[in-house]
C-alpha cells in the first residue's frame, strides 16, 4: 500500500483533530483515494480539506438535527413557517429530518421515516436514499439497506465521500484549483468557505504542494 497520509500529515492539516478519529480514517484514506482517482498533490489536497470541513476535523460522523425552535425558524423556516410549529419540533432530531428531508433526494413522505434513516452521514455527509442507493451500486457496500455503516465502517465513509467526489466530477475541479466551485458542488452554497480555504492550505503545505 503507498502511504499518502500519514498521522503528523493529518494533525498538521487538522491541528484540531482528536488523535482517535485521525487513527479511525487513516488507513481507509491510503487505500481508498487512489482507487476513485484522487491521486494527486491537488485533487487530495482538495478533498482533504472538504471532508476536514464537513465532518467536523472528523469528529462528526452523522448530522446533527437537535435543533432548537429558534434554529428551526433561522435554518428551515421553510418547512417550520410558524414558531408554534418550530416549537412542536424543537429538540426532535427523527422527527425534524422527517419533515426536512421528506418526499426529496428518493425520500418517501414525513411517515415514511426516509428522512432520518437517510440523513447525512460519512466525511461528506451523504443525504437522501437516492444518493445511499447510488453509493451502495458504486462502492459494492450495500448502505442503502444498512445506512448506519456510513457511521459506524471508516472504510464506507471514505469509499462513500469518493463516490459523491467522483460523480460530481470535483476532479476536474481540483485540477484548475478552483476552491469556490468546489464548494458550492458540495454544499449548494459558499457556507463555510474561509474554514476549507484554510483547511487547503494547510494540506497544500503538509503535502509540499507549491
Amino acid at each position: 500500500m503507498t502511504t499518502i497520509f500519514d498521522k503528523a500529515k493529518l494533525q498538521q492539516i487538522m491541528p484540531a483533530a482528536r488523535d482517535e478519529d485521525i487513527d479511525r480514517y487513516l488507513d481507509a484514506l491510503n487505500t481508498e483515494l487512489p482507487k476513485y482517482g484522487v491521486d494527486t498533490g491537488q485533487r487530495m489536497a482538495h478533498f482533504i480539506a472538504q471532508i476536514a470541513h464537513e465532518s467536523g476535523s472528523f469528529k462528526y460522523k452523522s448530522e446533527n438535527l437537535n435543533y432548537s425552535a429558534k434554529a428551526l425558524r433561522a435554518v428551515f423556516s421553510k418547512y417550520f413557517y410558524t414558531d408554534e410549529m418550530a416549537e412542536r419540533y424543537a429538540r426532535k432530531p427523527e422527527d425534524i429530518a422527517n419533515v426536512v428531508y421528506a418526499n426529496r433526494m428518493g425520500n418517501g413522505n414525513s411517515v415514511s421515516g426516509d428522512g432520518w434513516r437517510y440523513r447525512g452521514r460519512g466525511l461528506i455527509q451523504l443525504t437522501g436514499r437516492e444518493n445511499y442507493a447510488h453509493c451502495a451500486e458504486f462502492i459494492g457496500m450495500d448502505c442503502e439497506s444498512n445506512p448506519h455503516m456510513l457511521a459506524e465502517k471508516p472504510v464506507a465513509a471514505v469509499s462513500a465521500a469518493c463516490w459523491f467526489w467522483q460523480s460530481r466530477k470535483l476532479n476536474d475541479l481540483a485540477d484548475i484549483d478552483d476552491l469556490k466551485s468546489i464548494t458550492r458542488k458540495i454544499n449548494g452554497g459558499f457556507h463555510g468557505l474561509d474554514s476549507r480555504a484554510e483547511f487547503f492550505e494547510r494540506a497544500k503545505a503538509a503535502l509540499n504542494i507549491a
